[in-house]
């Protein structure tokens, strides 16, 4: 078996997500100047589908996507936010943990989330200080008229030179 890249997508995956990808479906209410059929030829949805796979493994942005393997930029972003509108993206993820589900089995009963909220107690002890804070003040009286500085001039006019 060849290996393929982490954006490709095998062809027993191919088989499960192209039933879930949206048919394209042109207003009826709405003229069209060309006969159906007609202009570009469409991209195929396995190309567009791997495209977004493409963005979201390597984290490119969609104009920087490969023209020459996926075609327009502009158009994959297109169909990626019309497949996102018809709800295909979360349509695959159910699909994917029904499948696992069936597979391995999946807790429901039990799930657990971890987060905190405030810094690690022990943190300050491990690294040090912050690296950011040298140039601060710490432990310092507070400052009489909120300045470490008093002017040697009350009052300059500022017509005057100093």
């Amino acid at each position: 078996m060849a290996k393929i890249q982490s954006w490709e997508v095998s062809d027993t995956f191919w088989e499960k997500a192209e039933r879930l990808i949206p048919e394209v479906q042109r207003d009826p209410s709405k003229m069209f100047k060309r006969k159906t059929g007609g202009g570009r030829k469409p991209i195929p949805p396995r190309k567009i589908f791997e495209a977004i796979l493409y963005v979201l493994r390597t984290g490119c942005q969609w104009k920087a996507l490969p023209k020459e393997r996926f075609g327009s930029p502009s158009a994959i972003h297109t169909h990626f936010m019309r497949w996102m509108r018809a709800g295909f993206f979360v349509s695959l993820w159910r699909a994917g943990l029904a499948e696992y589900d069936e597979m391995e089995g999946i807790a429901w009963h039990w799930q657990s989330i971890d987060g905190a909220l405030i810094k690690a107690p022990l943190a300050l002890e491990a690294v040090g200080r912050n690296p950011t804070d040298r140039g601060k003040k710490r432990k310092q009286a507070p400052l009489i008229n909120g300045r470490s500085w008093s002017p040697v001039i009350d009052r300059r006019d500022r017509s005057q030179s100093a």
